[in-house]
């Protein structure tokens, strides 16, 4: 008899255990997903939540975004990181605006020509708002199928070929069905199957997962390098948005300088901000949010 799909015991496990997160509600709505899921790159789930509740508090459409100062977004964005993401969200709900009607488009190519949407999030809007079968792959769908497939400790480097081929032959036919399974595999990652001390004994896959049943050996491949944070011009541009967030309007100089000692890091650090629009420079000499 043939062994039942994988699918099965994940979907009734999520089931009884998923989180109770806002965007994965029934009748949320496509723009939301589309915000939680920019927001989620890269960051935590606990510094998502309050954010993404005050921005769509604020901004229930992409065109209530859309005519707000590209500034407000990036003041809302806080200290979620990236703010790049806020300028990205913002420049994405002017396409959504005037391109299509307001409405977030839902096929994967449409979605792919927003600013700021690559091939994860263009599959994951479209299969998490839209209900589409698609393989949609992150870290956590990596290291749940490294272990369960492939018997690796550790999902090693990515490789979308690889990566989108190994879920697409986990996914159930039905199109429904294979969009809960996509948020079930993340819920089983972040939650039972994580990096440092997986959760095996209450693991809904445990009998079957390839790794465990090996004795679960060391991984002794290639892995990605983690990006420092403390000391790098990454630290110091926050702490200059940080400066400018706070201030009711544009910023000396002075006010900028005092963030970091060292003036030719932090220069290169605003100067940085700057190219990436995240600074406007003003005539008289002073810096401000983008308007």
């Amino acid at each position: 008899m043939a062994a039942e799909p994988l699918s099965v015991p994940v979907l009734a496990w999520y089931e009884r255990a998923a989180r109770d997160l806002p965007w994965r509600q029934p009748g949320v709505s496509a723009w939301a997903v589309l915000v939680s899921e920019i927001m989620l790159q890269q960051t935590p789930v606990t510094r998502v939540l309050p954010v993404y509740a005050a921005w769509l508090d604020r901004w229930p459409t992409p065109a209530d975004l859309a005519a707000a100062p590209a500034g407000d977004a990036v003041r809302m964005w806080g200290k979620l990181g990236y703010p790049r993401r806020a300028l990205r969200l913002h420049a994405c709900a002017g396409e959504v605006t005037g391109r299509f009607a307001g409405r977030v488009p839902e096929s994967v190519d449409d979605l792919l020509s927003l600013p700021g949407v690559g091939a994860y999030t263009a599959r994951a809007v479209a299969s998490f708002a839209f209900g589409q079968r698609h393989p949609v792959v992150d870290t956590n769908v990596r290291r749940v199928v490294a272990r369960a497939v492939r018997g690796q400790g550790n999902a090693g480097l990515p490789s979308a070929t690889r990566d989108h081929a190994a879920v697409e032959a986990l996914l159930p036919a039905d199109a429904a069905s294979a969009a809960r399974f996509g948020v079930a595999l993340m819920e089983l990652g972040a939650l039972v199957c994580v990096a440092r001390t997986p959760r095996c004994p209450v693991c809904p896959i445990a009998e079957r997962c390839a790794w465990l049943v090996a004795g679960s050996p060391a991984y002794d491949g290639p892995v990605p390098r983690p990006q420092g944070f403390a000391g790098t011009d990454r630290q110091v541009r926050g702490l200059l948005l940080d400066v400018l967030r706070a201030a009711p309007g544009p910023v000396a100089q002075d006010a900028l300088d005092v963030v970091w000692p060292d003036p030719v890091r932090r220069s290169r650090a605003l100067d940085g901000l700057v190219a990436d629009g995240l600074v406007d420079p003003l005539p008289d000499g002073r810096y401000a949010l983008p308007r």
